[in-house]
């Protein structure tokens, strides 16, 4: 509904002057918009298409500038994109990395978050966030708040100050870099260009749409932010909708351990975004979407820069192929909420919405943007296209173990000697992983537990890494690999701990649409902090949240606990 222009009649009634309905009100409902608010909103956003899908990148603006979101700049920004007040500021409060304040309030310059999710609390992120709020108690001008886990486990403890990322971080480092100003996203070099090869022999008519597929249907590639699905079904169910047809790339990775797309994306960017072409050329995408999570401030610094540069290069492609009608790329900015992962979440996102999962069917495939089919992808599934059509399908599939196809990135930290992002072949199991790849155990820790799948694949036993990690294959363990985030647990950290760790996370990030993930986390958040655990009361929330909720967050919210509760029985008291 839009609102009521300044020449609206309004007939106000007043519980105690009934006769007065024919007295006309001489301005709109709701807060006014004062002529500096609407000035201020005007020149921060300048530039900015005024549509309501562009919500959340006018919010950034204000944000940005302002350090905050405040009220008078909220109802003026309605105003601009045609939207109500509760329309505008439903959406403000969503996210966490916006802050609605009063038009009068004091706003600190600095923010600075400290991550106190699990990697990061087994280097001791809990005794950083304490320590940097005594450092800079005295500091009116810093905000100093924890945050979920912000993509450098492998560098944990980790904090951002502002919009600049920290690997291990101490209180003094945070401190100089508040100091020194030190708050704006990094310059990170350029990676080597892309002749766009394979793009150019699909245009040239060496490769067929069809022959694409089917190198992507021999190499068995799959969705790799989580879910696994055959990338090429996607491709043939999306290519055969009638119609307007769009691409949406996820970007979003917020699932506790997982760093391996902002490796992926800073130093292999040219490669994404001819990957993205070729799906959108194959498909027939007349836009596309990439979302990107807001903590990965310098890669979206790069991102911008690469697309800028990409442009004279399609627009070459153009006079060289006329035929070729290349897609609309659009890089849309997350705010923070690991809910956005979910595919239809960001959509409502990228829609300029809370991200509040969808209910299914139907399957973003046939409605996802703006109603239109759909295709979802993860960029590391879209990196891999121009290298699979280079090498052949086949022979990439070859590459996996134990009868598994392809490779596979892992995002591998806690107590190994060498975390970080490893190549390695889909089926090699986390022993393999660990010793091969990993440089062994830490110093002074042998092998407890682990997770294979982040925060919602559970966590399983020593006695289980010599299982293959892949997708499907951990299933009769109630676990699964995810986008990869492997987490390893020594023997000095407790499962429980992890799990309740774990849980704190799930219930800060759920969106609160649907009460048994609502209300779930919370409750098992609870019920973990008793000194034994109520297993049949857990068991009970378990089974309703997987079975009611929405979206995949609340349905495998418990893996954690179910996890415990079957493999380490020793540590929940019972």
């Amino acid at each position: 509904m839009k609102p009521p222009s300044d020449s609206a009649v309004i007939i106000p009634i007043h519980p105690l002057e009934p006769h007065a309905r024919g007295t006309a009100r001489s301005t709109p409902k709701g807060r006014q918009v004062a002529p500096e608010a609407r000035e201020r909103v005007a020149v921060l956003c300048e530039g900015l298409a005024p549509r309501a899908d562009l919500l959340i990148e006018h919010l950034h603006r204000l944000n940005d500038a302002e350090g905050a979101l405040r009220r008078g700049h909220l109802a003026a920004l309605a105003e601009r994109l045609r939207l109500s007040q509760v329309e505008v500021y439903e959406v403000a409060s969503f996210y966490h990395h916006f802050q609605v304040v009063e038009d009068d309030a004091a706003v600190p310059a600095t923010t600075v978050r400290v991550c106190t999710s699990l990697a990061c609390a087994m280097a001791g992120g809990e005794e950083l966030l304490a320590y940097t709020r005594q450092a800079l108690a005295g500091r009116s001008d810093v905000a100093v708040a924890s945050a979920s886990c912000i993509g450098l486990c492998h560098q944990a403890p980790a904090a951002c100050v502002g919009q600049r990322q920290l690997p291990h971080a101490s209180p003094g480092d945070i401190a100089t870099r508040v100091v020194r100003g030190e708050t704006t996203p990094r310059a990170l070099p350029a990676p080597a260009p892309n002749g766009l090869a394979q793009l150019q022999r699909l245009l040239a008519g060496e490769l067929t749409a069809e022959a694409v597929i089917d190198e992507l249907k021999a190499a068995d590639l799959r969705g790799l932010g989580g879910a696994g699905f055959p990338a090429w079904r996607k491709w043939q169910t999306v290519r055969a909708q009638p119609g307007e047809r769009y691409g949406i790339v996820n970007i979003d990775e917020g699932e506790v351990g997982t760093f391996k797309d902002w490796q992926v994306l800073t130093s292999g960017a040219p490669q994404v975004l001819e990957g993205v072409l070729i799906a959108a050329h194959v498909v027939g995408l007349q836009q596309v979407w990439l979302y990107l999570r807001d903590e990965y401030h310098d890669a979206r610094v790069l991102l911008e820069a690469e697309l800028t540069a990409l442009l004279p290069r399609l627009d070459a492609l153009r006079a060289r192929y006329p035929h070729y009608a290349p897609p609309v790329l659009e890089l849309r900015r997350g705010a923070g909420a690991y809910i956005c992962g979910e595919e239809s979440a960001l959509i409502e996102s990228i829609e300029g919405r809370r991200g509040l999962p969808r209910l299914k069917p139907p399957i973003v495939a046939l409605h996802g943007v703006f109603g239109r089919p759909t295709l979802a992808h993860n960029l590391e599934t879209l990196w891999w296209v121009p290298a699979l059509l280079e090498q052949g399908g086949a022979a990439w599939a070859a590459l996996g173990r134990r009868g598994r196809h392809g490779l596979r990135r892992f995002s591998v930290s806690g107590r190994v000697q060498k975390p970080g992002v490893h190549l390695a072949p889909a089926g090699i199991t986390l022993r393999e992983l660990i010793d091969e790849f990993a440089g062994g155990m830490a110093e002074g820790h042998t092998l407890h537990a682990f997770l294979p799948g982040g925060a919602s694949g559970g966590i399983l036993p020593a006695s289980l890494a010599d299982v293959p990690l892949d997708f499907d294959t951990l299933a009769e363990h109630g676990a699964f690999v995810g986008s990869m985030a492997v987490v390893v647990l020594g023997q000095h950290d407790a499962a429980r701990d992890a799990a309740l760790n774990l849980m704190r996370f799930f219930e800060h990030e759920s969106c609160g649409q649907c009460t048994p993930c609502r209300a779930g986390t919370g409750q098992l958040v609870r019920l973990m902090q008793a000194p034994q655990w109520d297993a049949d009361r857990m068991g009970e929330l378990s089974a309703v949240m997987r079975e009611a909720s929405i979206c995949g967050l609340g349905q495998a919210a418990p893996n954690p606990v179910d996890s415990v509760l079957r493999f380490f029985p020793q540590d929940v008291g019972r």
